[in-house]
């Protein structure tokens, strides 16, 4: 995994269409983390100019790339994935706050969301080299012992870290989009940009009011191949990240088996389940991208607990025989406005 191709907690939000802009609304874009980013602002502080704008907001990419991009061998995540066990290396305070991140949501998770799942992945497949085919029992059973978070001592007040297996790492791609469009969203707020729509990859945040006025609409991509680019449900929100994942892109089939490019680290195996695709929204995107991933891996029940124990909104799509079937929490009843509720494989 790296933040530098699709990312496991790939994120299929549409712009919804149909918006009448003002004439103060300005669109930026470009490339970052190997995908793409867009931002709409509008009502922006006199004499602050778009190309302003864009400097903010690479800077703010800068700092998240420059510590989590796994492509990189000079980023922090890089120099303390190459170090040799027992080597004590102090990390930055970018990586320290994610990593805090992550950990609350593994210890939640009961290990289900694991940053240190790379080695499992790659094994699978699904890293730089390709899917090959479904690794043996021995492989598998050799990487137990650098699973797991437990296998790195940290101390956050001096960001000193130490692996204790060499061949321990970590990967942020699951979390490192979202904290990037948090920062990006920080600096736009200290410029006097109030009414934004920030994507990074999917991984969305958006503040104050749509040029129209009114919350800021977006579409949660059906599921069903066949309908790629189709609308399963709406929501209307503001001042929230909002993240997807979801298991249908990403895979391969050995020997008429079906593998999901998502591993539970709990079992070193791709998951079987029903569910299809996780929408969380929640005021941290850096958040809301873990927990959909998270959430993706435990399975539908266990989500739905978890969301509410967690106050996430989330809506949830689930295969049942040949139909999909939505599942929505309160939380997200404040943010949604339509969903089609099922629809055909």
């Amino acid at each position: 995994m790296s933040i530098t191709r699709p990312a496991i907690a790939l994120a299929f939000l549409l712009f919804a269409a149909g918006c009448s802009e003002s004439s103060s609304t300005e669109k930026l874009s470009g490339r970052i983390f190997g995908t793409s980013w867009n931002l709409t602002f509008h009502t922006s502080p006199e004499g602050l100019t778009p190309d302003q704008v864009e400097s903010a907001v690479m800077d703010a990419f800068k700092v998240v790339d420059d510590s989590m991009n796994n492509y990189r061998d000079d980023s922090t995540i890089s120099r303390l994935n190459a170090l040799d066990a027992n080597q004590v290396f102090e990390v930055d305070w970018d990586f320290a706050l994610v990593f805090n991140t992550a950990l609350d949501i593994y210890y939640a998770t009961g290990g289900a969301y694991d940053p240190s799942v790379s080695p499992l992945v790659n094994l699978w497949g699904f890293g730089p080299k390709g899917v090959t085919q479904r690794p043996s029992e021995d492989a598998l059973d050799a990487l137990e012992p650098i699973i797991g978070l437990e296998e790195f001592a940290w101390d956050l007040s001096t960001r000193a870290f130490v692996k204790q297996h060499a061949q321990a790492e970590l990967d942020f791609s699951s979390i490192a989009k979202g904290y990037a469009v948090d920062l990006a969203s920080d600096a736009l707020l200290e410029m006097g940009i109030e009414h934004f729509m920030l994507e990074v990859g999917g991984e969305v945040q958006v503040r104050g009011l749509s040029p129209r006025g009114d919350r800021w609409r977006l579409a949660i991509e059906n599921p069903v191949p066949a309908r790629a680019g189709a609308v399963y449900a709406a929501i209307a929100v503001t001042d929230v990240g909002i993240a997807t994942s979801g298991d249908y892109r990403n895979f391969f089939v050995d020997k008429g088996t079906r593998y999901s490019h998502l591993i539970d680290p709990r079992t070193a195996l791709p998951i079987e389940h029903d569910l299809v695709s996780v929408t969380v929204v929640h005021p941290s995107t850096m958040v809301a991208d873990a927990w959909a991933t998270a959430l993706m891996v435990v399975g539908t029940e266990e989500a739905l607990r978890l969301a509410d124990l967690y106050e996430l909104g989330v809506t949830l799509i689930s295969r049942d025989g040949q139909q999909l079937v939505s599942s929505d929490n309160g939380v997200m009843a404040q943010w949604l406005t339509t969903s089609t509720g099922e629809d055909a494989l």
